[in-house]
This record gives C-alpha cells, structure tokens and sequence, in this order.
C-alpha cells in the first residue's frame, strides 16, 4: 500500500526528535500545513522551535516508519486520524493538548460517541473488579461508549463489561498499535479490535515505556463526558487521570470502598476534594443526562453462592456457613 503524500507529511513531523505536540502546532499555525513546514527555510522554522529540531526536520527523517505504517495500513481495520479529518474526536479538539494525529485499530466510528472513561487500580479487588465490569456494562447498555486503558485489572473489567453489554468500548495505549500490552490482554485486545477500538498517538514500534502511560491519560478523559475511578490507591495513575478530567472540564466520579483497604483511599481522597460519590450506575447516568434502562444496573447472580459472597474476601468455610452448602 502507497501513502496518501499528506498523510506522509504528517507521520514524517510526527517523528521528529524532540518537537512534540506543541512544537507541531506552532508550525502549522504559522505554515498551514505539514507540506508547507518541511518546506520551510531553517531560519524560518527557529522563530517557532528550537535549533537542534529546525535541523532534524530539515534533515528528514528515517523513512522506514513510512514504510511500516504503510504495510499497517494495508489491514484494512487499521488508519491514522489527524486533526484535519472528520473522524478525528471532537471531544479531544476541545482539550488543551490533543494529539495531533491517532492511530486507529477498530471501529473508527466510536471516537464521536458520547463516551464515560472507566479507570483504576491494576491491583484490583474481587469487589472492583466485579463493580468495573458492573458499571461498564451499565453505561455501554445505555447507550455509552466505556473508554479505559487496556492495562490489567479495572480496565479490563471495564472494556469486558462493556463487550458483555453489548456496547461499544474504547481502549486508548501508551505503546505502538503493532504492539499488546501487558501480552495477557492480547485476547481482549483482539476482540476489541474487532467489536470496538484501540488507539495510540505513539508510533508504531514504541515499546510500553513508562512516560507514555502518564500522557495517554490525558486522551481516556478526553474523549469522555467523565470519569469513573473505581479503585484506586494514592499513587495510582487513576488520580492522573481524574486531575486531567477535571483540567478538561470533565465529570468525576468515585466509588467509596472499605476505610481499611488501601485500594479505597484514592477514591476516598477524589470524593473529599470534591467528585461525586456513586453507588450506582444509575448516580453517573443520571449526572451526565442518561436515562437509564431498569434491569442494567447490575447482572443477575450466575451462581447461588454469589448470593452470600459479602465486599471482601471470604474463605470458603465461611461462604459455606452462610449457604447451608458443604465444601466438596
């Protein structure tokens, strides 16, 4: 597959040793387009960035990239979005940094959906994840899009909730499209490619380095009307997340847990300085506008014992005092 030459132009700045987003946007504010600033004089480029990257856009760049998201693209489930397209995100056009261009894998579609992020702790309790997957399922039901971060625990619940409400779901990555991470989701990745989206702003090949994780926070609350925090501990990324939701202008939500399990006390810390505590699907629904479908709250129990199962962990002679049900 050859590329579109403007597209080309775009990947080609997009790679560009240390310009980054707001570098790029002073030069097409003051050019117009990438076309128009590879063109560009060194002289010219330095009144908007630094020297050493004047010098490597006029250098040029490897064009292996090119060459790579050229075969990328030829899957036809996979493209790139700038911010000149008309699928490119409205929602992320209102934030103060949106990524200049997205690489794509799904349904392109659901990036203009009304969305709620759902975000947490990778290191989830039983509880978390089963009011993730809960939650995500009752939004996706009504009609929302659930957007999380594809990383084990509360994520996952969250994108497999929405999949088993039959509804659309986002995942948005701090690696390259043509790479999984962690390797565990490749599964749910899979099926999210083929019945929702995943997204990138990194290039192909950019391996799970731990700065990206912080920067694509700012793209889940983006793309949502707001964000639900499941569980989260006090250094947990989630809390990165919430801060950019409330930068953007974006709802908060948290769910209380136990004043004993340090999975809880990020929530707890959101709820005090201001964020909605919810209890229900419904609180966040209701919020954002929402009616809400009866019956979507929460799943009917599979099983008899999930009947006795309290909020936190239980060993199974108890579960079986509770039950009237022997151990076998």
């Amino acid at each position: 597959m050859t590329l579109d030459p403007g597209l080309a132009d775009w990947l080609r700045l997009a790679i560009i040793p240390g310009l980054g987003g707001e570098g790029l946007r002073k030069l097409l504010l003051a050019f117009g387009s990438p076309a128009a600033v590879l063109q560009q004089s060194q002289s010219s480029l330095t009144q908007y960035v630094r020297q050493p990257v004047a010098r490597a856009i006029l250098a040029g760049v490897d064009e292996t990239h090119l060459v790579s998201a050229a075969g990328w693209l030829a899957d036809p489930l996979n493209r790139i979005v700038t911010v000149a397209d008309a699928a490119y995100p409205q929602a992320l056009l209102n934030t103060a940094d949106p990524p200049l261009l997205l690489y794509v894998k799904g349904r392109v579609d659901l990036l203009n959906t009304p969305a709620l992020a759902i975000v947490g702790s990778r290191n989830a309790t039983v509880q978390g994840l089963r009011d993730a997957e809960a939650f995500a399922q009752s939004a996706a039901e009504c009609g929302l899009c659930v957007v999380s971060g594809l990383a084990q625990g509360i994520d996952a619940a969250a994108h497999r909730g929405a999949l088993r409400g039959k509804g659309r779901t986002i995942a948005v990555v701090g690696t390259g499209l043509d790479k999984v991470y962690p390797a565990s989701n490749r599964e749910l990745a899979h099926q999210l490619a083929q019945d929702g989206c995943i997204i990138s702003e990194f290039a192909l090949g950019t391996p799970p380095l731990p700065a990206n994780f912080p920067r694509r926070n700012r793209i889940i609350s983006g793309l949502s009307l707001g964000c639900l925090v499941v569980e989260a501990g006090l250094q947990s990324g989630s809390l990165i997340t919430a801060r950019m939701a409330l930068e953007q202008g974006r709802e908060v939500f948290a769910i209380p847990g136990s004043i004993h399990s340090p999975q809880a006390k990020g929530c707890h810390s959101l709820i005090k300085q201001g964020a909605k505590l919810v209890e229900r699907a419904q609180d966040i629904l209701e919020e954002l506008g929402y009616l809400f479908k009866a019956g979507a709250a929460a799943a009917a129990p599979d099983h008899p014992l999930f009947q006795h199962l309290g909020f936190d962990p239980v060993d199974a002679e108890t579960l079986a005092q509770r039950s009237g049900l022997t151990i076998a």
